[in-house]
């Protein structure tokens, strides 16, 4: 929501310890989000159909609708119908400031659930994307990887903040691709206390993302390649780039694709949501998209890209 004004005009330094404020509104726009949500539309976009396996509350069937169009399966999504799916509501002012408020709802209920019947009922998982959402049920999922000896990603991101480094350690362990930005991977060595080595023996291959600088990609072997970003036509809202460069990402790997050529598809993609509001709002021209990838990282890379994905 946006709010027409400054919300300091409305706080009374002497006041400040019974706040009780109303703001007036003259815009509200509901858009879809959630990490799971928005790495999966995009591999639905990109022709993987990804299976989506979280908690969602009473109210996600609507939003069931639109992914399932989209290219993703949500038939084992675990609705909890005494809860709402969680969302975040914010109000922004004039001066950018923003007041929000995060309700978790059912994403609470994910410690409660187990993988192994959605991946037996689907034949196989190829990969297991853990990103951030209940902290408790990331690690479950976690164990349960390692235990069954499933092959998985740790995508902790905005959870770091809640996990100290035990628990860091454990959901990290074992991954065969670890995804952060380089904010998130300085703070996961310092609550670890691991060096950039010490990263490297608990994951197969590092991913760290850098903003406008592109995205790093290191191997446990040492070996290492940076690849640039695609250049955007406009900057419009960056919420949801990291999720978009993951979907590119891991649909590139999906289709047998080197980690280059995936990071390029991946850098993509996040361009694509750069230059559009909204997580989820942006469209896949396959054209357009060719020519972008050959202007950015040249046609032999356009062309690999667009014959591993049938395009």
């Amino acid at each position: 929501m946006h709010f027409p004004g400054r919300f300091i005009d409305s706080l009374l330094p002497d006041q400040l310890h019974r706040v009780s404020l109303s703001f007036l509104v003259d815009d509200l726009v509901v858009r879809r989000g959630g990490v799971a949500a928005n790495i999966s539309f995009g591999l639905g976009l990109l022709g993987v159909r990804p299976v989506l396996l979280d908690a969602v509350g009473a109210d996600f069937a609507e939003y069931a609708g639109w992914l399932e169009r989209h290219g993703v399966d949500c038939s084992h999504v675990r609705t909890f119908p005494d809860v709402q799916t969680a969302r975040f509501v914010c109000t922004t002012d004039e001066d950018m400031n923003q007041i929000g408020s995060f309700y978790a709802g059912a994403m609470a209920r994910a410690r409660e659930i187990e993988l192994l019947p959605a991946v037996t009922a689907i034949g196989g998982a190829s990969l297991v994307m853990i990103s951030a959402g209940d902290p408790d049920g990331m690690l479950r999922h976690a164990d349960e990887c390692r235990t069954r000896a499933y092959d998985f990603a740790a995508d902790p991101s905005q959870q770091l903040a809640r996990m100290d480094g035990v628990d860091i350690a454990r959901l990290v362990g074992g991954a065969r691709l670890l995804f952060s930005n380089d904010y998130e991977l300085g703070l996961m060595q310092s609550k670890t206390g691991w060096t950039a080595e010490q990263v490297l023996r608990q994951v197969g291959v590092r991913i760290t993302t850098h903003g406008s600088r592109g995205v790093e990609i290191v191997a446990a072997d040492g070996s290492r390649l940076e690849v640039p970003v695609v250049p955007e036509k406009e900057k419009v809202d960056p919420t949801g780039v990291g999720d978009a460069f993951r979907a590119g990402f891991l649909a590139g790997r999906y289709r047998s694709l080197g980690m280059e050529r995936s990071a390029q598809l991946g850098s993509l993609m996040a361009t694509l949501v750069l230059e559009t509001h909204g997580p989820q709002e942006y469209r896949l021209d396959t054209a357009d998209a060719q020519q972008r990838l050959a202007g950015s990282y040249g046609p032999d890379a356009a062309q690999e890209i667009a014959a591993a994905l049938g395009w």
